[in-house]
Formats: structure tokens, sequence, C-alpha cells
């Protein structure tokens, strides 16, 4: 079995990714009452943390159990194939963070897991058809045949992430809350109505669809009811190349993490 010391890092560094996809994707859900004025900064991000927080009681663990056996082969999965994952989902989270761009959190995560698991088994490993249940599989602590994600994972891992939106990620706010188009309360409503709608269905089929490119593209079709120059068409192209290299780069980036952790005699 793997030592639990490594087990604990790599378990950390889970929760340091949820609590980056906090505040990475928090513009999610509040860009629009923020910049609509319909709550302050501060009643926005707390509102937005408690439902992230309560939300698997709702929307149950779907997402989760696809990203977690469907991106890759579990039992060929190994600890630093899941250390390397992280550190490409990471580290490209806080590239577009920085750059204040709206990228895929859970897109990154599948591309981090397809560039390690890649580097690791090559392409077979990927399986056509969450990081800690993973972790569990790899270790030896979770039956690989066992469904359900322990109480606890889920728990940590969604107050990682009500603590990430809590601390805001006011520069993607700004990109989807002013930058995209001025916003009035009424578009705000009907941009967060139907990202809602679709994002409820692809969540009950255990569809990794992205919050950030739904509400986003929301907002541009709200938008683009004022006329085609009421878009910023220049911000919304960079936000779109953003999204077609978010898997491919992270992938990249969580290949090289593995190369350089083999290299050091980490297997």
């Amino acid at each position: 079995m793997t030592d639990i010391w490594i087990i604990a890092a790599i378990i950390a560094m889970a929760l340091v990714f949820d609590f980056v996809n906090g505040f990475h994707d928090a513009a999610n859900s509040i860009a629009t009452v923020v910049s609509t004025r319909v709550l302050s900064p501060q009643k926005a991000v707390i509102w937005a943390a408690f439902f992230n927080f309560f939300a698997f009681l709702a929307f149950g663990l779907h997402v989760a159990t696809t990203i977690g056996k469907g991106v890759l082969d579990p039992s060929s999965v190994t600890i630093p194939v899941i250390a390397a994952a992280l550190v490409g989902t990471i580290a490209w989270d806080l590239i577009t963070w920085y750059s204040g761009i709206p990228a895929s959190s859970s897109h990154a995560l599948v591309g981090g897991l397809v560039g390690a698991g890649v580097a690791h088994a090559g392409f077979g490993v990927l399986v056509i058809g969450g990081i800690i249940l993973v972790v569990l599989i790899a270790s030896g602590l979770q039956d690989i045949n066992k469904e359900e994600v322990p109480l606890w994972v889920v728990l940590s891992c969604n107050a990682a992430m009500g603590l990430g939106t809590l601390a805001g990620g006011w520069r993607i706010v700004k990109t989807m809350g002013h930058r995209i188009c001025d916003l009035q309360p009424v578009h705000g409503f009907a941009a967060e109505a139907s990202s809602a709608l679709c994002l409820y269905g692809a969540t009950w089929l255990g569809i990794p669809v992205s919050t950030t490119h739904t509400i986003t593209g929301s907002i541009m079709g709200v938008g683009a009811t004022k006329g085609k120059y009421a878009v910023r068409w220049d911000v919304g192209s960079r936000i779109v190349w953003a999204w077609i290299l978010t898997i491919p780069s992270s992938a990249v980036i969580a290949a090289g993490s593995w190369y350089a952790l083999n290299l050091l005699g980490w297997r």
C-alpha cells in the first residue's frame, strides 16, 4: 500500500485544487449579480459559497463519478499520475485566473488526467464512451467496484471549494460582469436562468459541462440581443481560444510534470 504520507499529500493537493476551483469559478455565480448591483460583492460571495457547499445534497455526485471513472481506466492510475494531473490542472487555472479569462476548471481537470495518464501508460488508458476518489482507488483504500464517494471526501472538497468561492476571483468577475458587455438586471436574470437550466440537466446526466462556458455563453447571448456591437467580440474571442486550449494545455503541463516525477524516481 502506498505510504500514508504520500496519500495525505496528494489529498491536500486535491483540496488545493478545489480551493483554486472555488475562487476561479466564483465569477460563474456572482458576476451578473455583482455587475448589475443586485447584491454587494460581499453578500454575493457568501451566497455563492453557501450553495457551493450544499449543492451535492440536491444534485448528487454524478459528474464526480464521470470524471473519476470515465476519463481514465482507474486500474491503470497511479499516485504520480494523479499528482501530475493536479499540477497541470492547478497551473492552468492560475494562468487563466491571472489573465482574467473564464476558462473551465472541470475541463482543465480532464486535460490534466488525460495528459498524465497517457504519459504513464499510453493512449490505451483512456476510457472512450472527482480526484480524491481516484487517489483512494489508486492507493488501494477504496474498492474500485464501489460506486459511492465517502462522505468525508464530499464534505472536505465542498468546504475547500466554498472557501475558495469566498476569496472571490475578482479578475474573472470583472471580465464576465463588465468586459464582455454591459449588463442590466434583466440581462443578468436571463443569463443566469438559461445557464441554470442547461447545467441542471447536464448535472443529472453526469456530463462534465463547464459552468464557465455556459454562463459566459449566456452573457454573450443576452448582450447580442442589444445589437451585434453590444458585445465586445475581441474579449469573447480570447475567451473562446482559452476554451479550445484548456484541455490540451493542461494535458501538456500534466504530462511534463509526470516525466519530471519519473526522472526523480517516483513511478
